[in-house]
């Protein structure tokens, strides 16, 4: 565990936790413990059309699962601003501590830094966990198209036409025991084999289309006078350690005053589900 002496200790610092695709605030539980082990408070978004009042596809919970393949996604009509503002909302309730660190894992790097590009005087630290930064290329799409990311898994799990669905979904329910190890050795390989169906049924199944698609445009004035640390998955399988250097080293070409400080943490793309523990040290200074 690092030392936190010269530090000030971590009490007056907050970590905003911002998840990714099909995820929730509940999902950084966990990392949450640790964080509050290690002396420092926390608090879990929820974008929209995520967590426990996701709206869901008419058929998802039905047997057969009806129409899940096409049906639009009430979803469709969420805007990147929408889901920044969700993040806004949460930094300006915690902006009473002395630092805030706004982290982002995979496709929520859109929002958060949107968010921070519209508001930085509400964020001290930016921190990416194997996340989406758009600050060399503006949309998600564009680094997941990219031939560094031609041998990341899960490709096979998308249902239908996204743009006419107008979300990005899977099936975390499916009884197919292929599709199920897809999900698995995509996003969950390294967790303990008997929780990953607890894990794959707490996801929703929509992404809402504008979280990959729209292009966020950064500032050096703005989003770039923020420190900035990118936590790179050694081992990641949905999102490969090579496009997550390309990321990070468009970034640092495009903002050369302030180049991100790079961490590897070992495992996969989901570091909050394997080792909280670690994940909760590392994004400690």
């Amino acid at each position: 565990m690092r030392s936190l002496h010269g530090m000030g200790g971590m009490n007056d610092t907050v970590f905003v936790l911002v998840h990714g695709a099909w995820h929730h605030s509940g999902h950084w539980a966990a990392t949450q413990r640790a964080l509050a082990g290690l002396g420092a408070a926390s608090v879990a978004v929820d974008l929209p059309g995520h967590g426990l009042d996701a709206p869901l596809p008419t058929g998802y919970l039905r047997p057969g699962q009806p129409g899940l393949a096409s049906e639009k996604s009430a979803l469709a009509a969420v805007t990147m601003d929408e889901c920044a503002q969700a993040v806004i909302g949460v930094l300006r309730r915690v902006r009473h501590y002395r630092q805030v660190v706004l982290v982002a894992h995979s496709a929520g790097g859109g929002p958060a830094s949107l968010a921070a590009e519209q508001a930085p005087e509400l964020v001290d630290r930016l921190a990416y966990l194997s996340a989406f930064v758009p600050a060399g290329r503006p949309r998600f799409f564009d680094y997941l198209a990219a031939p560094e990311n031609a041998t990341a898994l899960g490709q096979g799990l998308f249902l239908g036409d996204a743009d006419a669905i107008g979300a990005v979904r899977i099936n975390p329910l499916s009884p197919d025991p292929a599709y199920a190890e897809e999900l698995r050795r995509a996003y969950y390989h390294d967790i303990r084999e008997d929780a990953f169906d607890r894990w794959r049924i707490s996801l929703t199944p929509d992404l809402p289309m504008a979280v990959p698609a729209t292009p966020v445009v950064l500032s050096r004035e703005r989003w770039g006078r923020i420190p900035r640390t990118y936590l790179r998955c050694a081992d990641d399988r949905a999102l490969t350690p090579a496009v997550q250097d390309l990321m990070i080293a468009e970034t640092d070409a495009a903002f050369t005053d302030r180049p991100f400080t790079v961490r590897s943490l070992p495992g996969g793309h989901s570091p909050f589900a394997a080792r909280p523990a670690e994940l909760a040290a590392a994004l400690i200074p």
